[in-house]
């Protein structure tokens, strides 16, 4: 499968515009899965059990997205209401009884409102699992919403995860992703800048170990005005991992004043390790400020 393509392709020969994973076949997805636990402030939540409207603009690919739409085994419409900082946590744990996730959660920040939403994937034991999830985010104006993500799946598992987020004027997303599990663990994270003093904040930490391939294709489109986009990305891979970083921001007419930074920084803890980035800044609007950078350490 050809999976989590750029925006922009470049150069065949740097070999990152997407991955390609041999020798691996999509199984087949129980029609329930029943190890998950929710707790936190969940009666200050509006949680509905309902399948949601696949229109992602990006994703990890025809393939998995069209899985996610058809035979996804969980499913959920998150409101987030009030004013209260409130939280809600969802636990997935995979196991030799249910290895198979396909997780399709909608978040949707009403205006005004704020939450921290948890969303953690596990696997505690040594099985051969599967996680294939979609997570989207619609934050209305003035909202203010926290999203914790965590991947601790062992290094057995597939997991491929796709995230989009839509922002409304003055709203704030921010996201702290922690990346830590699975075989082959390949992200598609885009954010879509509309409305006018939009936020999105994204600090990522990576670890590669084993035979792992991470994969994370991070996509910013700002629209609106005085809008801002910081995103760090920051891990280390040893062993004979390979790590796949590609971030784009992308200013589009109508976003004069907004600023873009972004930074990705990895420290390669052996000789067999590899790690290929890609940063990417593109523009089509006057007035606005953007920096990128990425470097290694070998150690």
């Amino acid at each position: 499968m050809i999976l989590n393509e750029t925006p922009i392709r470049t150069s065949k020969n740097y070999g990152i515009n997407n991955i390609d994973i041999d020798d691996f076949s999509i199984p087949e997805i129980q029609e329930t899965f029943e190890e998950l636990n929710i707790s936190g402030d969940v009666d200050e939540f509006t949680i509905k059990k309902e399948k949601n409207k696949i229109d992602l603009k990006y994703g990890n690919g025809e393939v998995l997205l069209k899985q996610i739409k058809n035979y996804s085994n969980v499913n959920f419409h998150i409101i987030v209401e009030g004013k209260k900082n409130k939280e809600l946590q969802l636990e997935f744990d995979l196991t030799n009884k249910n290895q198979n996730l396909v997780d399709n959660i909608l978040i949707e920040a009403r205006e005004n409102s704020n939450g921290i939403i948890i969303i953690k994937y596990l696997s505690s034991k040594n099985d051969k699992c599967y996680h294939n999830g979609l997570i989207k985010v619609l934050a209305q104006k003035k909202s203010n919403l926290n999203i914790i993500f965590v991947n601790m799946l062992n290094n057995k598992t597939e997991n491929f995860t796709s995230i989009e987020n839509i922002l409304e004027n003055d709203s704030k997303v921010k996201y702290n992703i922690i990346d830590f599990g699975g075989k082959n663990s390949i992200t598609n994270y885009y954010t879509n800048l509309k409305g006018e003093n939009s936020s999105n904040e994204v600090k990522t930490i990576y670890l590669g170990t084993s035979e792992q391939t991470l994969d994370l294709n991070y996509i910013v489109e700002v629209y609106g005005k005085n809008s801002i986009i910081n995103m760090d990305v920051k891990g280390a891979i040893k062993d004979k991992s390979k790590k796949h970083f590609k971030g784009t921001i992308d200013f589009k007419k109508g976003s004069k004043k907004s600023k873009g930074n972004e930074n990705e920084f990895c420290t390669i803890l052996s000789d067999r390790a590899k790690s290929i980035s890609l940063p990417m800044l593109l523009c089509t609007e006057e007035d606005v400020e953007g920096n990128h950078g990425t470097a290694s350490r070998k150690t």
